[in-house]
């Protein structure tokens, strides 16, 4: 199969593309850096100069590719349409990358028991508004001849295809200590994600690209973990004393309000039910303490 992703020279991105192209699909995969064209060509992805807001770039790819993949931004809508209008009619796949920070509760690092499953979704907070909103587009494809689905990732840890590429929560929280010598979480660190191992994350892409049903919502992940005991097994990871509290307002400042207050201080606890019936996936990590403990590489 012939398959064009976004965000190929990112984290995500491009380890789907390199999963694809190992497993014997044609991938052409888009990137901003002319500095990365030669390390996604060592993963057998074809890269592709350009960006989200190249919309004849982005519909001449869709168009000439059998399947697409949207993994560069959960929050480019002009990208969205671009790649839903070149794909109107055609039957093929769009597979469009969302996180699970949709239902984040921006909690300040205190706990919660409320889980959410994908056939009871709930209303956005304004902050998310805008998000859900290009997922529903995306679903909506689907009355309009694209086989389109949303995968909702959650906290995703591992080591990406692509030299340099990191996720996004664990790495910000080792710079911080790396640079303070501290490792601290927001407010008490009480605060539970869902989580998922990006060589999953990638082999559930490979899955769905032929086989999703039209219209469908994905959450994804493979177990949860509260930041207090992910900050804990990252100061042992790393020689450092014990993780401490952080006031969520001293948060604000080193990671901005959008990080601080859902992609670190909030709770997001999901269940991911459709692509282990739909699709048959299984998989294999399960635990992202035990990997901070046993995998993850010396930082």
């Amino acid at each position: 199969m012939k398959v064009f992703v976004t965000g190929a020279g990112g984290f995500i991105g491009g380890t789907i593309a390199a999963h694809l192209a190992r497993t014997g699909h044609e991938v052409r995969g888009l990137v901003r850096r002319p500095d990365q064209f030669s390390d996604l060509e060592a993963l057998g992805i074809v890269p592709v100069a350009g960006a989200l807001d190249d919309r004849e770039l982005l519909m001449r790819e869709a168009r000439a590719a059998d399947a697409v993949i949207n993994a560069a931004s959960s929050d480019h809508r002009g990208a969205v349409e671009a790649l839903l209008d070149a794909l109107e009619g055609s039957g093929k796949t769009l597979l469009h990358t969302s996180g699970s920070s949709i239902v984040g509760d921006a909690s300040g690092g205190e706990a919660t028991d409320k889980i959410y499953y994908e056939d009871a979704l709930p209303a956005p907070t304004p902050d998310k508004a805008a998000r859900v909103a290009i997922d529903d587009l995306v679903l909506a494809g689907a009355q309009h001849g694209v086989r389109s689905a949303v995968l909702c990732n959650t906290l995703i840890y591992g080591v990406g295809a692509v030299p340099g590429a990191a996720s996004v929560q664990l790495p910000r929280l080792i710079r911080q200590a790396q640079k303070s010598g501290v490792m601290r979480h927001v407010g008490r660190g009480l605060n539970i994600w869902s989580n998922v191992h990006v060589d999953d994350v990638a082999e559930l892409y490979r899955l769905a690209l032929g086989n999703t049903p039209a219209g469908t919502f994905y959450f994804v992940e493979s177990g949860e973990a509260d930041f207090r005991t992910m900050t804990a097994a990252l100061a042992q990871k790393m020689g450092l004393g014990a993780a401490q509290d952080w006031p969520l307002e001293q948060a604000i400042e080193e990671w901005g309000y959008e990080m601080a207050s859902y992609g670190l201080g909030s709770n997001s606890r999901v269940r991911g039910e459709r692509a282990r019936k739909l699709l048959g996936w299984a998989p294999k990590r399960k635990s992202v303490t035990e990997w901070i403990r046993d995998e993850m590489p010396a930082v």
